[in-house]
């Protein structure tokens, strides 16, 4: 199963934006690695100014001191979760993705130890969660979120583990996670059966 996504990434050629002079920022999808591999998420605390309570993967902006994106993610996963950098093998990262703030995100995949002891920075985090990829296998969706951005329209799942909800932009990397990494049967540019719920046009936030 890691094989196949080590493998998949690997030939992998995420869409990047052209001409975007949005502020830069990345996040990392840590993978387990053993035999059930599970991926971990986080959820930002009540406090947060921007994203309170919402599930997303380690991350942050870019700071001058950073020499590429993928040091912004693993410095921004050091200091939310405790994840030492060289603990990560980075596999590659997925496409660029524009944020409701105006921030051009990039995600990377990383393979990191399973039963990994990690301590969620209390500043930003109240959880710190996992949850079996293969749990995404059958897709289960709680609903759909139908989201006109601009000129294009995307399907965007919601899903329900435990007392944690992951949607939005977080759900949108999972979507190419699944598509690219596992050969899932999956997009963000297809209604899917079942409920739908449709959101508010967003606009291309300005830069």
């Amino acid at each position: 199963m890691l094989d196949a996504l080590r493998n998949n990434l690997a030939g992998h050629r995420p869409e990047r934006l052209q001409g975007s002079d949005y502020p830069e920022a990345a996040v990392l999808l840590p993978v387990t690695r053993e035999p059930d591999p599970k991926l971990v998420l986080t959820r930002r605390a009540g406090h947060m100014k921007t994203h309170s309570g919402q599930v997303a993967f380690p991350g942050g902006k870019r700071d001058a001191e950073d020499t590429d994106l993928i040091a912004t993610a693993l410095r921004e996963a050091q200091e939310e979760v405790g994840l030492d950098p060289s603990q990560v093998e980075v596999l590659g990262s997925l496409g660029e993705l524009i944020s409701l703030h105006g921030i051009r995100v990039t995600p990377y995949v990383g393979l990191i130890p399973g039963q990994l002891e990690l301590y969620p920075c209390e500043d930003e985090l109240d959880a710190i969660f996992q949850v079996p990829l293969r749990w995404f296998f059958d897709d289960p969706r709680s609903h759909t979120d139908e989201i006109q951005v601009a000129e294009q329209r995307l399907y965007v799942p919601s899903y329900n583990w435990n007392e944690f909800t992951i949607w939005g932009l977080s759900a949108m990397m999972l979507v190419e996670l699944l598509q690219v990494g596992f050969n899932m049967d999956i997009s963000l540019k297809h209604k899917p059966q079942g409920k739908t719920i449709k959101r508010p046009v967003r606009p291309f936030p300005p830069r």
